[in-house]
């Protein structure tokens, strides 16, 4: 069975996540329809909510998943903590001592969305007072695990870094340095540092969607149909993003 693990990405850095979905969606949704369970960190939590097959994956299917997500429409449903427990893992980093928690059963709609709220949570930018999640404080799971499930086989991980992961940007030219961080492999280059101003100001979420589509090509058994939007078919290379 396949899994899919969306690594952790503070802020508008989760648009990414929206460009790969996006593009596994129409390029090849079996993937997404056959993973029986997802993973998330950080803003990323939110992507990985977004792909169970609650009402707003459904809306996103007829729409589209950038659309849908930056313009405040999801929605979950009364019974989301029941489609997502089990299937939905989230990684939380537990303020007391500092150790990474993952969650993945929910009692109640509330119970899932104050995960959320936890995962994402970064200190002093969000606030000074970490949320509680079931009695105890936890702030953004990135801290502690940015890529969880890096042990499991079958799994698809996407980063907005470029690093030893599946989807991913490509730098060029090749850096073979990469450092391991909060459970993840992070190549050293100067495009990953001028990401992380992308949590603030982000540019469009094409490019991601083109990253995916090299992923596809490279493994062609799962692409099964022409891109649909002609901005993928251009080539990418050295810059981080591109308008």
């Amino acid at each position: 069975m396949m899994r899919v693990a969306r690594t952790g990405s503070s802020g508008f850095l989760a648009l990414y996540q929206i460009g790969v979905v996006q593009s596994l969606l129409e390029l090849a949704p079996e993937i997404l329809k056959s993973a029986s369970k997802v993973y998330g960190a950080s803003a990323g939590s939110l992507i990985a909510a977004a792909v169970m097959d609650f009402n707003a994956m459904k809306g996103s299917e007829r729409n589209d998943l950038h659309n849908t997500i930056t313009n405040n429409v999801i929605m979950l449903p009364e019974n989301s903590h029941q489609v997502a427990s089990g299937r939905l893992h989230i990684s939380l980093t537990r303020v007391m001592d500092g150790q990474n928690v993952m969650v993945s059963e929910f009692s109640s709609k509330e119970d899932l969305i104050q995960a959320l709220i936890c995962s994402c949570f970064v200190p002093i930018y969000c606030g000074f007072i970490p949320p509680s999640f079931r009695g105890v404080r936890y702030v953004d799971g990135g801290f502690t695990n940015l890529q969880p499930c890096s042990d499991l086989e079958a799994v698809i991980t996407v980063s907005p870094f470029t690093g030893e992961l599946d989807i991913c940007p490509r730098d060029c030219p090749a850096i073979f340095y990469s450092f391991q961080i909060f459970n993840s492999s992070i190549q050293i280059s100067v495009e990953n540092l001028c990401r992380i101003s992308y949590a603030l100001f982000p540019p469009s979420y094409l490019v991601r969607y083109q990253d995916a589509v090299l992923f596809l090509r490279r493994n062609s058994k799962w692409y099964s149909e022409p891109v649909k939007r002609q901005e993928a078919f251009s080539v990418w290379h050295c810059f981080p993003y591109r308008e």
